[in-house]
């Protein structure tokens, strides 16, 4: 008899967190019912209470260490005192300067989740308004006025009211503290907490005006309109483009963000590689590139099937190229989206060496780390990695929080990953992590580049001078020059950083592809002269009885030392017969 639920089809739990079966609105009200309150609290105090207050102490602890000094050098005279002062100051350097590094840590860590993404929710929130204005024929040239005239918009909405808060607060600030309060700091946490509000909306109205302008006069994205040509004899390279293909750990497993709305178990990427294979035994490959979100939840089960799955695609693997996606290092759980992970919990940690101990496997030998200066590069990421191999095994197997905070170093020093040119005027590939720091599974999906990254990767750039690269990354650098169907679709999905990226790679565009995923959405486009490339996912927009597919792109040497990108190969694969659905 036939069960009265058929269980390989799924059913309501599998659409609990699916953007594609359920509005923003609905997920949002099931997470509130079902996250832990406790633990938000003390999330809350160390995420924003602890670096708020220590951001509004600064001035008052500083002003009145300075004073103390002060009143003591003013009873001192002659050399002695210069002597004195000489020795405050070594002393006030060491003291204090892990308190300021502390401080600028917490001041950037509460600018990236809590300041930015306000102008960015301003922005995309009056463009998502806007384009329901626009006329379904609307010209580009139309469209690209219309995004340049919201940023600008967004930044002006957004300054006036952080503007409006600096008033508010600004009655309770102080800005100067005395000797007595350094004895009775408890007096301060009111003023200080004021100080923070201020001094965050304060940036906040200057940095989104600042923002507003740059996003409003940047070179706007749009379609790319024709593709380049390039002379037969130029060199050519193949390049196969995949991206979020989400591996589940189940064999009937349903992927998170689309449900019952997307194939079940990892049957079609296994349709994709053997695709793959008979290409490229017809005409050879010479990459894979996956750009993040290799897995649904980052688990150890998903990464053992990717890693099966390129042993049984040898060829595959050996012209392979990974980098970390949301979901491979911010899904705190795939079974419960409203646990929520304290910033002292070494799951970020375990989840980040599970990806790095994939990317080793796969491409240890052939990329290369950056040295200590993020200048050149010091060698394979295998022989990065060798020194840590010990500690990174221990850690995994206890997943401890004193062994987590020795490995806290290890990932953000392997980015950026470098393929370097075989050639001087070669192909190479640069590989980004950009993904935002999230403890909450309802924010994974924010984007940013660090600044150190980005300065690091434009010194490889400009060490290769005569080279092409692609830079791959997960996020896409700016929202897609075409309406989005809902409003989750947009927000806090692209790089909070987009437009700087785009500004400093802008120079040497004419010699770059960026290459990335994210949003599973099939486009190729152009922001000024950079091209840009963003890869349908496989697995991720259809059900199984439906057909996908993904692009084989074409790059070549342009002959004024550029990088023209070819009119691509799509490949589609075939959904899958009724009768095996159920097998």
């Amino acid at each position: 008899m036939a069960p009265l639920i058929e269980p390989r089809a799924g059913d309501a739990e599998d659409d609990f967190s699916s953007t594609k079966k359920r509005s923003l609105l609905a997920i949002a009200g099931s997470l509130l019912g079902e996250i832990n309150l406790p633990k938000l609290a003390l999330a809350w105090v160390i995420l924003a209470l602890v670096p708020g207050v220590l951001l509004g102490l600064a001035p008052l602890v500083a002003t009145a260490w300075f004073a103390s000094v002060a009143d003591r050098l003013f009873a001192l005279a002659g050399i002695g005192s210069l002597l004195l002062l000489a020795l405050i100051a070594v002393a006030g350097w060491y003291g204090f300067r892990p308190l300021l590094r502390l401080v600028e840590r917490s001041f950037w860590s509460l600018n990236s989740l809590a300041v930015q993404p306000v102008y960015a929710l301003c922005r995309e929130g009056l463009r998502h308004l806007a384009e329901r204005f626009l006329t379904v024929g609307a010209s580009e040239d139309k469209r690209a006025a219309l995004r340049a005239a919201t940023a600008i918009g967004a930044g002006l909405l957004a300054s006036a009211g952080a503007a409006t808060v600096v008033g508010l607060v600004w009655p309770a600030t102080r800005w100067s503290g005395e000797f007595a309060d350094l004895v009775h700091p408890l007096r301060l946490l009111v003023p200080a907490l004021a100080n923070t509000v201020a001094v965050m909306a304060a940036y906040l109205a200057l940095a989104s005006l600042a923002w507003g302008l740059a996003d409003g006069l940047m070179d706007q994205p749009r379609d790319l309109g024709g593709f380049d040509e390039a002379p037969e004899q130029a060199r050519r390279w193949r390049v196969v483009h995949l991206s979020d293909i989400h591996i589940v750990g189940e064999r009937y497993g349903f992927r998170i963000e689309s449900g019952r709305a997307g194939p079940r178990g990892n049957e079609r990427l296994g349709q994709v590689l053997d695709r793959l294979d008979e290409i490229h035994a017809a005409e050879p490959l010479d990459l894979l590139l996956i750009t993040g979100d290799m897995t649904d939840a980052g688990r150890s089960a998903e990464w053992a099937e990717f890693l099966d799955l390129m042993v049984r695609h040898p060829a595959l693997a050996e012209r392979c190229l990974i980098l970390p996606g949301n979901h491979d290092l911010n899904i705190v759980d795939r079974a419960n989206p409203a646990r929520l992970e304290l910033p002292t919990s070494p799951g970020k940690r375990l989840r980040q060496m599970r990806t790095l101990s994939a990317m080793a496997a796969i491409q240890g030998e052939r990329v290369q780390v950056l040295d200590r200066e993020r200048a050149g590069l010091a060698g394979t990421l295998a022989a990065a990695l060798e020194p840590h191999r010990e500690a990174i095994g221990v850690f995994a197997d206890a997943g401890t929080l004193r062994l987590s905070a020795g490995l806290s170093t290890v990932w953000a020093d392997v980015f950026p990953m470098v393929l370097p040119p075989a050639e001087e005027d070669g192909l190479g590939v640069i590989l980004l992590n950009s993904n935002a720091e999230t403890h909450f599974s309802f924010t994974n999906a924010l984007g940013l580049v660090a600044e150190e990254d980005l300065q690091a990767m434009l010194a490889v750039l400009r060490r290769f001078p005569k080279a092409r690269w692609i830079i791959g990354l997960h996020h896409h650098p700016v929202e897609y020059p075409q309406p989005a169907k809902a409003f989750s679709e947009r927000i806090g999905t692209a790089l909070i950083n987009g437009s700087r990226f785009v500004r400093q790679l802008k120079p040497m565009a004419h010699r770059l592809v960026a290459m990335h995923g994210h949003r599973h959405v099939d486009w190729i486009g152009r922001c000024g002269p950079l091209k840009i490339v963003s890869a349908p996912s496989p697995v991720m927009e259809a059900t199984d009885d439906m057909p996908t597919g993904f692009y084989i792109h074409t790059l070549a040497a342009a002959a004024d030392g550029g990088l023209a990108l070819l009119a691509p190969e799509r490949i589609e694969i075939a959904p899958r017969p009724p009768a095996a659905l159920s097998s």
